[in-house]
């Protein structure tokens, strides 16, 4: 069975969806991993039987540091995929260049790269919005597209309308991802 890394900063709702969804089933989560010990995913991954580990990145000098070290310790579990669920850093080459790792973004790339995608999304005055998953390089939320899910927004759209639908299509659009990359012929 193939083996899977999650990388999360927060709530971790999305790695606890992955979880539940494909772990000793489609793969084998052997770890989630936090740049914050107060993330609350610890506590759901943990809950559903996944090893958490915390690496901060608040006591190193450089991103690059941040990295080599985040790498070590992706390395240890050898997943054969790293993916990052709301994982809240820039990653580094020394990152993108030894990790074979898959992003969920809250845009329809290449629109609203970075950390404010939904709020822009829902800013702008795009009909089409969605979420993309993609393969991590060394360009932020510009690797190749592996799937890309959307929805026609309301004429009375919310914020919170907007999001809930973003975390709806974010909930299917991961794992449908994941088995996507383990099961390709060139993985």
């Amino acid at each position: 069975m193939k083996k899977i890394v999650i990388l999360f900063s927060g709530d971790g709702f999305n790695a606890q969806n992955i979880v539940r969804k494909m772990h000793k089933k489609e793969c084998e989560v052997v770890c989630g991993i936090s740049n914050k010990r107060d993330a609350k995913g610890h506590k759901k991954l943990q809950d559903l039987g996944v090893k958490t580990e915390v690496l901060e990145h608040a006591g190193y000098d450089s991103r690059e540091s941040f990295d080599r070290d985040l790498v070590k310790l992706i390395e240890s579990y050898e997943p054969d995929l790293v993916v990052l669920s709301g994982f809240m850093r820039i990653l580094s080459p020394v990152f993108t260049s030894n990790v074979k790792a898959i992003n969920l973004h809250p845009s329809l790339l290449p629109k609203y790269k970075g950390a404010k995608a939904i709020e822009q999304s829902f800013s702008s005055e795009d009909l089409e919005c969605g979420v993309s998953v993609h393969h991590v390089n060394g360009e932020l939320d510009a690797g190749e597209i592996i799937l890309q899910k959307s929805f026609l927004r309301s004429t009375d759209e919310t914020f919170e309308s907007f999001s809930a639908k973003i975390k709806e299509l974010e909930y299917s659009i991961v794992p449908e991802a994941i088995a996507k990359v383990l099961n390709a012929k060139n993985f």
